[in-house]
């Protein structure tokens, strides 16, 4: 029996080395036969990531697997900068989040001005003591005038870039409760041109208004939810008939205004409304029905929010698609506060921020060179 028994555990033993060594032969052989395209998805999008363009693209052609992690990290677009504007002297920052770096520029032909607004990689200023108004473009230097005019209280914007032809500048102010003045300018022209509209509904002018240019219309926010809409083509204004976005009753606490941000993408309208405790919502006015749609996913889109314009990009890095980036830069420069729509969070960790600590003059998000050597 004892005998028996030593038989049979050395006939399992046997049979389990020979199933451990089976195992290990078949492992071996599989890693043998294993290809580039069998590589964890992670693993392949971090190497791919980091081609350039031209690289990429070559290897989507590899096989379908390598095809889609290629285009789910490619980059067509570049994402703006984070323009500076310091209180002293005239050297100026600019932040790029994509890469985390800060570029410096000495710029004193804007010293004494106030930066208005931002389009096409140019800039709108004004020089409060000599109400001078003009384009001015960081990287070639180039310099746009415009009449005098006063812009104290005002928010302004431009359509395109001052060297087309179609370019127009467009400002709005209250001239009264029920009037708002309109003025208007253009490259070349030797005076701003002024009109008064009445309001129909209720449209409050303030400097906390926002103002984006979409299918050839001026589309103007106003401190109350209200959307104004001039046409700089029949010189028309209207106060659209749509309901402003419904917010939760804490989204209005201290300093509201000032975390209420709008962009357009592709002819659509955007508006992000922040809370210091909550996380961001993003609504899209549905213009054939005239309501705004609360958005849960921006489909890969991303947002560059700042109090005088935002701006959307399509095409960046994976892991800056549909998220919210606020101008704001935390961790001695290092990190750009964003909102991901994916997660549902602040990225960095419990960074919400309170709009109403910053001042909105601050900063601006604009296009980057397409030559970086300036900065090299």
């Amino acid at each position: 029996m004892v005998c028996r028994k030593r038989r049979k555990v050395k006939s399992l033993s046997a049979r389990v080395v020979d199933d451990k060594t089976t195992t290990t032969k078949n492992k071996k052989a599989k890693l043998e036969t294993q290809t580039w395209s069998d590589l964890p998805i992670e693993l392949l999008e971090l190497i791919l990531c980091r081609l350039s363009l031209e690289d990429n693209i070559r290897s989507s052609a590899a096989c379908k697997r390598w095809n889609t992690a290629a285009i789910s990290v490619r980059v067509v677009n570049q994402s703006p900068w984070l323009m500076y504007f310091p209180k002293f002297g005239n050297m100026y920052e600019f932040y790029d989040p994509a890469q985390r770096k800060t570029y410096s520029l000495e710029l004193p032909e804007l010293y004494g001005s106030r930066v208005c607004y931002t389009r096409d990689g140019w800039l709108l200023l004004y020089r409060p003591r000599t109400n001078r108004v003009f384009f001015f473009d960081p990287f070639s230097q180039e310099v746009v005038k415009l009449p005098r005019f006063e812009l104290t209280y005002q928010i302004v914007a431009f359509s395109c870039a001052p060297t087309s032809n179609t370019c127009v500048v467009f400002t709005v102010r209250h001239a009264s409760p029920t009037i708002v003045a309109i003025s208007t300018c253009h490259p070349g022209a030797t005076e701003w041109v002024t009109v008064n509209y009445q309001n129909r509904l209720p449209f409050v002018s303030s400097i906390w208004n926002k103002i984006v240019f979409c299918n050839g219309f001026f589309y103007c926010l106003s401190l109350t939810g209200w959307l104004g809409v001039f046409d700089p083509l029949e010189r028309t204004w209207n106060v659209l008939a749509v309901p402003p976005p419904k917010c939760p009753e804490n989204f209005f606490a201290k300093n509201w205004w000032k975390g209420k941000f709008m962009s357009e993408h592709n002819g659509d309208i955007l508006v992000i409304y922040t809370c210091c405790s909550e996380n961001p919502i993003i609504f899209k006015l549905d213009q054939p029905k005239m309501v705004w749609r609360e958005m849960k996913t921006l489909d890969g889109l991303t947002l560059f929010a700042s109090f005088l314009s935002s701006h959307s990009r399509t095409d960046l890095p994976g892991m800056m698609r549909n998220s919210v980036y606020f101008s704001k830069v935390r961790f001695f420069g290092k990190r750009c506060i964003s909102y991901s729509l994916n997660d549902c969070r602040y990225y960095p960790c419990k960074q919400c921020y309170d709009w109403g600590e910053q001042d909105p003059f601050e900063n601006i998000w604009i296009e980057p060179p397409e030559d970086l050597s300036a900065f090299i």
